[in-house]
């Protein structure tokens, strides 16, 4: 039967490799590119749920919107110069796309802005690419600002689409890059995404007849524009819009829609794990989710009875998190703990790891079948585009013309290398590469010793702790290595003597008492709230500056000996899906501890019904703490 999403074609492979052949065979650039993207125009671009509704946009819609905001923007642009730079500063969606393709096709460079970075940033990117305007809902950067696009008529005359777009590094390596792609480059990538698309079955399995991407990483990272909007949106496949970040909401739109696709940063997967293992410890099954995680992962390579028990086995913890409909998961831009490996491949799903930069596009994803492969961590074999070497140093070198045209970095322009540099240490085995970190990360100790901070990092799975970073003090004069620990906003003293008791004693099993000297309670989370990763440099400027939250006990409140003091305290972590020891009696349950308001009133209305009180309606603005709670209730009682 002939799929119509597909070009009428039965089989994906056939269709993939007509569309990847007409593109090669028409005029370079990416009037051909916007073209044959849109050419299946009754397919469904986008996805929305708004209330009960889902709405639909369609390529052919999505197509005409580009065009009519074509017109627009060359008319309100009449008096700049072609191929001048036009920042987009929007978050993902529809309007997003279109914006892209309208300032592509009126002849401008888009500079596609990354959103997370501050404003001072953003600023100094727009002066290195000299931009004339920004186009953002309502933002102002110092250039011309256009809040919008209203689609008008098109003339109807030629049309010049610009050459090039440009991409901004993420800002964890500090200052500001921007990256240049052309057509070309594009057109190497969506060839290299061809060769996943045959060698790994996984990759183009439907539900329902439909291929459907999860839009949680911005299209304006490299991530999120190669690996999801280029390679999906080149083929016509369905993009689904989240509304927010809330946990719920993002399994909820997985469920509703159907999602087959989901391609996201560790940060993510990690934060999933640690809720679906709260609802597991909540319900007593803890001891026997492991053992039969343990023996999935044994027999995982057994064919038949390994995919079979591990889909038998785990479907209630498939049908609390993401269902039934998820076909392929990849994880990208750091290093993602084994754990989170095993635990999604071992129930039943396929997380796959993958590697790319700014500077390079995606270079390589694991597309073993082999679940004891893919929780190794690999990011699998080189692209066809491609090509990966390892130099004196242990870095990883990459070479390919898929990569970044030219870099702009520090006013100066920089033409693509024959050998890229990634500063990634990294090794192959069999074929398959493995990244061990950063070379600017490494952490040299008073001895002499090279001490790599993700692969420690990596040990420190301590319930209860917001990780840990591994960075230089060097304060004294010298590099001394010092272990940062995050344990939270409103941790309890009690709770904070056990953690860094925890670590201390981690690290002197790990034997690394002789080169660790200093482990400093960190108290908040170490990813910072517009960070997908850990940002190092940032973490050790802070600390070497004294502006670090460092936890401090004699600051610490302890709650009253009262037993109603007690029961509320209780409560309140109850709340919270903590223990009562591990909160403090005076953390705000909104700031410090990142309780929802779904959560709080929950609480609230336990409250009542234990207490017989009313609680005024704007309580989260003065009841935010156990103590404020506590006196409440004792004064009313």
């Amino acid at each position: 039967m002939k799929n119509p999403t597909i070009a009428g074609f039965s089989r994906i492979n056939d269709y993939v490799k007509d569309k990847l052949r007409r593109f090669e065979s028409m005029e370079p650039g990416f009037a051909s590119l916007f073209e044959l993207m849109f050419s299946e125009r009754d397919n469904v671009l986008y996805e929305v749920s708004e209330g009960y509704r889902i709405v639909r946009t369609t390529y052919g819609e999505a197509r005409e919107a580009a065009i009519g905001k074509s017109a627009a923007l060359s008319r309100m642009l009449a008096d700049v110069p072609r191929g001048a730079v036009v920042g987009i500063y929007l978050e993902n969606g529809p309007e997003w796309i279109e914006t892209l393709w309208a300032v592509l096709r009126s002849g401008f460079r888009p500079l596609l802005m990354n959103m997370r970075l501050d404003d001072e940033t953003l600023r100094e990117a727009l002066r290195e690419a000299d931009a004339a305007a920004v186009i953002s809902e309502s933002r102002e950067f110092g250039v011309r600002a256009i809040h919008g696009l209203p689609p008008e008529e098109a003339d109807g005359g030629e049309t010049e689409f610009a050459e090039e777009l440009l991409v901004m590094s993420s800002g964890t390596s500090g200052g500001v890059k921007l990256c240049a792609y052309g057509a070309e480059e594009f057109r190497l990538q969506i060839r290299d995404s061809l060769d996943i698309i045959l060698k790994c079955k996984a990759m183009k399995k439907l539900c329902n007849g439909q291929i459907k991407h999860l839009d949680f990483l911005p299209f304006y990272h490299i991530f999120g524009l190669t690996a999801v909007y280029v390679w999906f949106g080149f083929f016509a496949r369905t993009f689904v819009h989240l509304n927010d970040l809330a946990p719920q909401t993002i399994v909820n739109t997985i469920r509703r829609h159907e999602v087959t696709h989901v391609f996201s940063v560790p940060l993510f997967w990690e934060k999933v794990r640690e809720q679906a293992l709260r609802v597991i410890d909540e319900r007593g099954k803890r001891a026997k989710f492991d053992r039969a995680l343990a023996l999935s992962l044994k027999i995982s390579g057994v064919p038949l009875l390994g995919p079979l028990f591990a889909k038998l086995a785990f479907r209630e913890v498939r049908d609390n998190l993401f269902g039934e409909s998820i076909s392929f998961m990849i994880t990208g831009g750091s290093a993602i703990p084994a754990r989170v490996l095993e635990f999604f491949n071992g129930i039943g799903y396929r997380l796959a790891n993958g590697y790319g930069m700014t500077e390079t596009g995606i270079t390589s994803v694991e597309l073993s079948d082999s679940v004891r492969v893919r929780c190794t961590g690999s990011v699998g074999r080189p692209m066809s585009s491609i090509t990966y070497s390892r130099g004196p140093d242990g870095g990883l070198r990459v070479s390919g013309t898929s990569t970044a045209k030219y870099i702009i970095e520090g006013g100066a322009r920089r033409e693509r290398e024959a050998v890229f540099d990634t500063r990634d240490l990294a090794e192959e085995k069999g074929g398959r590469w493995y990244i061990l970190g950063r070379r600017d990360d490494l952490v040299v100790s008073p001895g002499g010793e090279n001490l790599n901070p993700e692969i420690i990092e990596q040990r420190f799975d301590i319930d209860g702790l917001d990780g840990v970073c591994l960075v230089a003090d060097r304060r004294g004069g010298e590099s001394v290595p010092v272990l940062l620990a995050g344990i939270g906003r409103g941790c309890s003293p009690a709770k904070a003597e056990k953690l860094g008791s925890a670590v201390r004693g981690r690290i002197g099993e790990l034997g690394l008492a002789p080169e660790i000297k200093s482990v400093v309670l960190v108290a908040d989370r170490l990813i910072g709230p517009d960070e997908f990763k850990l940002n190092r440099r940032r973490l050790a400027a802070a600390l070497e500056s004294g502006s670090l939250p460092v936890f401090d006990p004699s600051e610490q409140v302890e709650a009253p000996d009262d037993p109603l003091c007690a029961e509320i305290l209780g409560m309140f972590a109850a709340a919270l899906g903590r223990e009562p020891g591990s909160v403090s009696y005076t953390a705000d349950f909104f700031l410090d501890l990142g309780g929802s308001s779904l959560d709080y009133f929950a609480m609230i209305a336990a409250l009542r019904e234990r207490f017989g009180i009313d609680f005024p309606t704007e309580a989260g603005s003065s009841l935010g703490s156990a103590e404020a709670l506590y006196e409440y209730v004792k004064a009313k009682i």
